[in-house]
């Protein structure tokens, strides 16, 4: 008896599928991903982290993470900016009310602007169809007036979709998302509106579990997306492949951080022969004119 499936995709074994490239013959494509957040103070879920069984308004909890669109946001597109790498932004709208100088920050450095919700404080599977429905287009709408251009990818607030995010998404014009951690190359999804791409998106290589969830140090991230860059360098040999590198503004944005963080930007952007620094944007518009739904 066949176990219960979400029916988005079937099963594929990476060695079977057709041979491809990145632009310029490159065999891998990196992105590093940033996460740009706003929280609710004294609302939702009280705690990640230091502080987790706290009761509201867990100001220490709260204040820790608004640090990222204080600080440690402009320390991390400075980072960006000095190694070259052009970032994707992952925006939960309220930060364009909030603080709009940490996302102009990004924007200097022409972010690919992806969809992350409306607050972290409040995630898809809380939500009745008909509310994720409107939160989803309020999200939609506020990119589109704030950036001149609608958003086409989408990253659930806490990497936490409902059963029908998906369907919603493609019904709203959305043409990829990251919230599928399957796979190191994209996949097609199966939805009621039509196919949306699934891009890659890290759950190893990505600050908040690496630093929050397992306690790890600076230097252990930076030994990961080493490692993760130059064995995946290797693999692609025999297949295209993406690495995704996920941060968070008050994570990786901490200065400790931050200097371990550039190494190993620095370690990839010298071993850059066969590599294509890109965005979630770009990889899923190159795989899809490559690749396009059945």
């Amino acid at each position: 008896m066949a176990l219960p499936s979400h029916g988005r995709f079937d099963h594929s074994a990476i060695g079977d599928r057709p041979q491809f490239d990145w632009p310029g013959g490159a065999r891998l494509a990196v992105y590093v991903a940033v996460n740009c957040e706003h929280f609710a103070y004294d609302s939702g879920s009280p705690g990640l982290g230091y502080t987790p069984d706290m009761d509201q308004p867990n100001t220490y909890n709260w204040a820790w993470r608004e640090y990222g669109n204080r600080v440690g946001g402009f320390r991390l597109a400075d980072t960006l900016r000095r190694t070259g790498i052009r970032p994707t932004l992952l925006v939960n709208t309220e930060v364009y009310e909030h603080a709009p100088e940490v996302i102009d920050a990004f924007r200097a450095l022409d972010a690919d602007v992806v969809a992350h919700g409306r607050t972290n404080s409040t995630q898809p599977n809380v939500l009745t169809r008909d509310a994720e429905r409107a939160e989803i287009d309020a999200v939609y709408r506020a990119i589109e007036s704030h950036e001149g251009r609608p958003p086409r990818g989408w990253m659930s607030p806490g990497a936490n979709p409902s059963r029908v995010t998906e369907d919603l998404l493609a019904e709203r014009g959305f043409t990829y998302t990251l919230d599928w951690p399957v796979d190191d190359q994209p996949v097609w999804l199966r939805t009621d509106a039509g196919p949306l791409l699934s891009v890659p998106y890290p759950h190893e290589v990505n600050d908040l579990p690496v630093f929050v969830h397992h306690h790890a140090t600076a230097e252990t991230f930076e030994r990961m997306i080493v490692d993760s860059f130059d064995e995946l360098l290797e693999n692609a040999r025999a297949q295209p492949v993406v690495l995704s590198i996920s941060t968070h503004t008050f994570l990786t944005g901490q200065p400790y951080r931050l200097r371990r963080f550039r190494a190993a930007l620095e370690h990839m952007t010298s071993h850059a022969d066969g590599v294509w620094f890109t965005t979630a944007g770009d990889i899923a518009d190159h795989y899809r004119g490559l690749f396009p739904p059945d």
